[in-house]
């Protein structure tokens, strides 16, 4: 199988009146019966909107299940879902509307009257759809009802023909720390490609449930707790958005098997109270991906929750993991990404020459699951290729002998100070042993005798208290006096993307 559609009717032929998704109180379910009628109602109400087929539907909401239906909604019916990230600035989200060339636009009814001044100037027509993403139903009159051998599924032309796997299926923006953000395009076969393997690599079975907490409009969250259940015929719960006080307990009430965080929620999680162990006894591993977890608190959160931590990594452009440890806890490497998972990777230098294990170098990528492509941005996509395929991540890393993959940043993140290349984690993992900090974040800044000195944002422990002279003599015995930070700024928070992801650059203006 190589299509969401084919996906949803497998499932919806194996075991109808199985749960695919529900709210976390139960009260209101999805089975793949169910899924499957949705697919097919939200795929000929898009055609009857006039929407063209293979168009792109910009989608503006939080989590729900509507959203869940609708997104998988159009993309069974052959269309290509843009959603748009909702912790962008507004410039942004405008850029994407606009850039996306989507004839239609549903958002969510918080959003509608912000979405309406976002568009207005845009040179073309925008049509706006509400849709919430916690109502009962979708929209009887927009997105009209089409059950199965319905003639107005035959009049909206979606029944006959197929899909063609290499099609586009999602349009999604990174976040465009350094310039406007890029859209990556995925297709119906790369999708699935890593839906089958992350259901795979965990060994995910149809008593799999996870719980979703992340933003759909992430590509976490949208391949691995969305579309990886419809490879293995598992369930999600999912709550309207992440809470780190009632985390435990909807996970317990839902009946989950696993969760799938970022290291941000894992913090927050260890800051809060564990439940009795006996009432975690069911979740059987966390899966942590979209930035480096610290070793000492993946460490922490095993031995506070007795839960096992699978580290992971994957891009936008890799439709999420491409990299994952073992699903045996016993053969994890705490502090690793992983190995290759459903693709090939390898380490090469400067010249694109694959480098031995144990030697840093770029990250680069070959597989089912890469994208087609930046929309509309050429000269980007041929600058993330090298000549003979590969995809380059911009992660700097090495390989050590037993294929397992180590991330030490990012090259434009790199702080070169005096020639010596510095990986700002190794201050930021230093800082965070000092019992007061939460959370430290390097960023080189300029230095007219060094070209670059250490910075770093620091977030304290709520209650803690410590100064920069404490931070400074703290550093210099656990890293030395060359890379101790030569200024410090105490933060209440840092900034981040929506997967979590400390977007380092936007913090050297604090410093300056």
């Amino acid at each position: 199988m190589s299509t969401i559609r084919a996906l949803i009717d497998d499932q919806a032929s194996r075991q109808p009146a199985a749960v695919y998704a529900l709210t976390p109180d139960g009260k209101r379910a999805l089975t793949y019966s169910d899924l499957a009628r949705s697919c097919r109602r939200v795929a000929a109400g898009l055609a009857r909107l006039g929407v063209p087929p293979g168009a792109t539907i910009s989608v503006v909401m939080g989590n729900g299940l509507n959203t869940i239906r609708l997104l998988l909604g159009a993309m069974y019916g052959g269309y290509a879902v843009n959603p748009v990230n909702l912790v962008s600035q507004p410039e942004q989200i405008r850029y994407v509307l606009e850039h996306a060339d989507a004839p239609i636009v549903c958002v969510a009814p918080d959003w509608l009257d912000r979405i309406r001044e976002q568009i207005a100037g845009i040179d073309r027509p925008l049509q706006l759809v509400l849709v919430d993403p916690d109502a009962g139903s979708l929209p009887g009159d927009e997105l009209a009802d089409a059950s199965p051998g319905n003639p107005a599924d035959e009049r909206a032309g979606i029944a006959p023909g197929e899909i063609e796997p290499d099609q586009l299926a999602l349009l999604m923006y990174t976040s465009g720390t350094t310039g406007q953000p890029k859209g990556v395009m995925l297709s119906q076969r790369n999708l699935v490609a890593n839906a089958i393997a992350i259901s795979d690599e965990h060994r995910l079975q149809p008593a799999d449930r996870v719980l979703a907490v992340l933003p759909l409009y992430h590509i976490n969250a949208f391949a691995v707790t969305m579309l990886a259940p419809l490879a293995h015929g598992g369930s999600l719960a999912m709550p309207p958005r992440f809470s780190a006080s009632g985390f435990w307990q909807q996970a317990i009430d839902s009946g989950c098997t696993w969760i799938n965080l970022v290291p941000t929620m894992i913090a927050y999680l260890l800051e809060g109270e564990a439940p009795p162990a006996e009432h975690l006894a069911r979740i059987r591993f966390c899966r942590s991906a979209s930035a480096a977890l610290p070793p000492d608190q993946h460490r922490a959160f095993e031995q506070r929750f007795g839960i096992g931590i699978i580290e992971t990594m994957g891009l936008t452009e890799t439709a999420a993991p491409a990299f994952s440890n073992p699903i045996e806890a016993e053969r994890r490497r705490i502090g690793s990404v992983g190995r290759a998972s459903g693709c090939s990777a390898r380490v090469v230098d400067a010249q694109l020459h694959e480098v031995p294990d144990g030697t840093t170098g770029e990250i680069v990528i070959q597989g089912p699951q890469v994208m087609l492509g930046y929309y509309k941005n050429p000269q980007a996509t041929a600058a993330t290729f090298t000549a003979d395929g590969w995809l380059r991540t911009g992660d700097l890393g090495h390989r050590d002998a037993d294929g397992f993959f180590f991330v030490t940043g990012r090259i434009k993140e790199l702080i070169i100070k005096g020639g010596e290349n510095i990986a700002p984690r190794e201050i930021d993992e230093a800082l965070m042993q000092h019992p007061a900090v939460l959370e430290a974040a390097a960023v080189g800044i300029p230095d007219r005798h060094y070209g670059q000195q250490i910075a770093v944002a620091v977030v304290l422990r709520p209650g803690a208290a410590c100064d920069e002279a404490q931070l400074r003599s703290f550093s210099e015995t656990r890293l030395g006096r060359y890379k101790t930070p030569a200024a410090f700024r105490f933060v209440t928070d840092l900034p981040r993307g929506p997967s979590g992801k400390v977007q380092r650059l936007k913090l050297a203006p604090l410093f300056t």
